[in-house]
């Protein structure tokens, strides 16, 4: 008996009971489908995340005040997480190595400890420094429409480059700006659009909190970061939102942008001697300040969430475990079911291999057509967003996963292809 014929015997099994081959493939392509679409939004979530960070700019090192008086030392703690749009990535909990030693008396981040580090005698591989204040949930006005905006930054030019926000319309404010404390500013997509609509904000005066700025340029829209709108930010000289919004208190956080990529550690490193030195960090004791490492929390994200997709992958490979097993039960019943006419077929010369052949050709079957559809209906579901995930399909999972579900065929259809192979002919004809 050839390989067609065999095919043809398997496929005249399976179709004389359609509905419990159907409801065996079930098994396989749920678990084909659900380890494709998971490990598909554990990408989609690291792209995500790693979009995010990226914000940014892969150079940038972002300084804070430490309230727990932690990381700080030449090695760099860095904090875990990163702010939305106009923060520039401030906030998120401590990580990296911790300094138990003593404590020293906190001192503010301010204006001169962001001149010190402009400084190229200090910081020679430090491209620009842009202290950031910022003031939340301030209430802006322009004929009579109104908009709570949820981040206006005060800070300076440079702020723009270092923090990868491009204008699209207009443009930013100088540093003659900042100077004269002109009260200008620069608006996110979604301020401009609730305020203005359809107009053209250039040029226009906005009221905030009482506060008259003028709109001289939008920002790219950035979209949205989880609850977060990147989008829903202005930003205005520094001494401007001091004297009008914030008052002349510390500084929420300092950003710091390295010559290139190849030199934020570099860059890292001088910040924290300049610091040191400033707020009289010795030996021992604990900085109050800590310093967000965008590279260095890129690397981190990337393994955690590559660590997160291969649990989300396990997990759903436990369903292609359990569709394996649904195929040795229905195989094991079908054997059952068919043993007198594997005696027949037997007793008149069919070949121990022909059976064993049909019944793993049956089983093998029952797990590709499954994979494949499972495979399909992973890549439409991809097309849809998933828990705020935009899916995105990772090639080599379709292969994997489509492999394992054939192999599964093949390991789990073994045990009844042999069973019904080994039945003697006389005992099989004998059966009821």
């Amino acid at each position: 008996m050839n390989a067609a014929e065999v095919l043809r015997f398997a496929l005249r099994g399976l179709a004389a009971n359609k509905m419990r081959s159907a409801l065996t493939m079930l098994g396989i392509l749920i678990g084909v489908a659900a380890v494709i679409l998971l490990v598909a939004v554990g990408e989609g979530s690291s792209q995500q995340i790693q979009q995010n960070i990226q914000r940014l700019g892969a150079n940038s090192l972002t300084v804070t005040p430490s309230t727990s008086g932690g990381g700080g030392g030449p090695g760099g703690g860095f904090a875990r997480g990163f702010g939305g749009g106009g923060g520039g990535g401030g906030g998120g909990t401590q990580a990296g190595r911790q300094n138990t030693g003593p404590r020293t008396q906190a001192k503010d981040l301010t204006v001169d400890d962001a001149r010190a580090l402009a400084d190229p005698a200090n910081a020679p591989s430090v491209k620009s420094v842009s202290p950031v204040v910022t003031a939340q949930s301030q209430t802006a006005t322009y004929e009579g429409a109104s908009h709570s905006i949820s981040q206006l930054v005060g800070t300076y030019p440079s702020y723009f480059e270092a923090s990868n926000k491009p204008v699209v319309k207009g443009a930013y404010f100088y540093n003659d700006d900042v100077l004269a404390a002109r009260k200008v500013v620069v608006i996110g997509q979604t301020v401009a659009e609730n305020l203005f609509g359809t107009v053209d904000p250039l040029g226009k005066q906005i009221t905030v909190s009482g506060v008259p700025f003028t709109v001289v340029g939008v920002l790219k829209e950035a979209g949205s970061s989880g609850f977060q709108d990147a989008d829903d930010v202005a930003i205005a000289p520094l001494p401007a939102v001091q004297q009008s919004l914030t008052g002349f208190g510390p500084l929420g956080q300092i950003l710091v942008q390295a010559k290139s990529a190849e030199a934020v550690d570099a860059a890292q490193t001088e910040v924290t001697e300049v610091l040191n030195q400033r707020h009289g960090i010795t030996g021992s004791a604990s900085a109050d300040y800590r310093i967000l490492n965008q590279a260095t929390l890129q690397e981190t994200v990337s393994a955690a969430t590559g660590t997160f997709t291969v649990l989300l992958g396990a997990v759903a490979a436990i369903s292609l475990l359990v569709g394996g097993i649904g195929i040795t039960n229905i195989m094991l019943v079908t054997v059952t079911e068919r043993t007198r006419e594997i005696g027949i077929r037997k007793a008149i010369g069919a070949p121990k291999g022909a059976i064993l052949g049909q019944f793993l050709a049956e089983a093998t079957m029952l797990s590709l057509v499954g994979g494949l559809l499972g495979v399909l209906i992973a890549v439409i579901g991809a097309q849809f967003t998933i828990a705020g995930v935009q899916p995105v399909i990772v090639p080599t999972s379709i292969a994997l996963a489509l492999g394992v579900s054939v192999a599964i065929g093949l390991f789990f259809g073994s045990y009844p292809a042999n069973r019904a192979a080994g039945l003697r002919p006389i005992e099989a004809l004998r059966f009821e």
